[in-house]
């Protein structure tokens, strides 16, 4: 049974949007090299690393997470999305498992949050090398109803204009839609203006640089909405838990799809 809070809260979201790098921390770039074995290796840092990132999820609605670990030996065989979910307290979660290396890596998106979804759907993305996905969550049904995409996009500029291409053609019938996740590219990059010009997400206020995390320069992390929803804070968590910077936003819905069921939100945080 869902509990519906006071109506002055009802249309408040708080998202939250990060790679985790499969639980490894990195925090200089020498770290890549240094640190490398974290790559195929587990390590009694990431489980606690996780639980750090857990206690700051606990604070959010609707979570997206990129290179979560499925369940390899890089993990000790965890399914990272599902131990955040439990970790944080937050009921619902699914996952995207993309690019698997033998039993060594399978990296994944995931989606936790704090309201169940009517449906989740996942699609891979297009690109000459396999291994990309979009996880696809909806709240409520009918046109008012609220879509959440989490995606982790290519390095190379053509393949993302080929994946943005196939995200836009998702999203263009959703009037309240939210993409968010590692993009890897500037929002005013090409691809990311046709986006904006195919779908109803609007391109950002402010440039939130994400990359790398101890020296943030790049905003290739995003929380991207449709013009719909109003976007009243967007901001950075102070600590790093990867190599990128967690990105956290807060939204007001508009009052069509703040009234569906499963979003009356938020509930107690602690």
């Amino acid at each position: 049974m869902t509990t519906v809070p006071s109506s002055e809260h009802a249309a408040v979201l708080r998202l939250l949007s990060c790679n985790i790098l499969a639980g490894a921390r990195v925090n200089q770039y020498h770290h890549y090299v240094t640190r490398s074995w974290s790559a195929v290796l587990p390590g009694r840092h990431k489980r606690s690393n996780l639980d750090r990132l857990a206690r700051e999820i606990a604070q959010f609605d609707v979570i997206g997470l990129q290179e979560a670990d499925a369940g390899s030996m890089r993990s000790g065989f965890l399914n990272q999305t599902q131990y955040l979910a439990e970790a944080s307290g937050l009921p619902y979660w699914s996952h995207q498992p993309n690019r698997r290396v033998s039993r060594v890596a399978h990296s994944a998106n995931g989606l936790i949050s704090r309201m169940q979804p009517t449906e989740v759907l996942d699609y891979p993305l297009p690109g000459r090398i396999g291994g990309r996905g979009v996880l696809i969550a909806r709240y409520g049904s009918g046109p008012e109803a609220l879509t959440v995409a989490v995606a982790h996009l290519s390095l190379g500029p053509q393949a993302r204009a080929r994946q943005l291409a196939f995200i836009a053609e998702l999203l263009s019938n959703h009037p309240h839609a939210v993409l968010m996740g590692d993009l890897n590219c500037d929002p005013d990059s090409i691809e990311l203006r046709m986006l904006f010009a195919r779908t109803t997400l609007a391109e950002p206020l402010q440039t939130t640089p994400t990359f790398p995390s101890w020296r943030p320069q790049r905003a290739i992390d995003h929380i991207l909405v449709s013009r719909s929803i109003t976007i009243e804070r967007m901001w950075t968590l102070p600590d790093a838990f990867s190599d990128h910077l967690p990105l956290a936003a807060q939204l007001r819905l508009p009052p069509s799809a703040a009234a569906l069921p499963g979003l009356a939100s938020p509930l107690s945080r602690g």
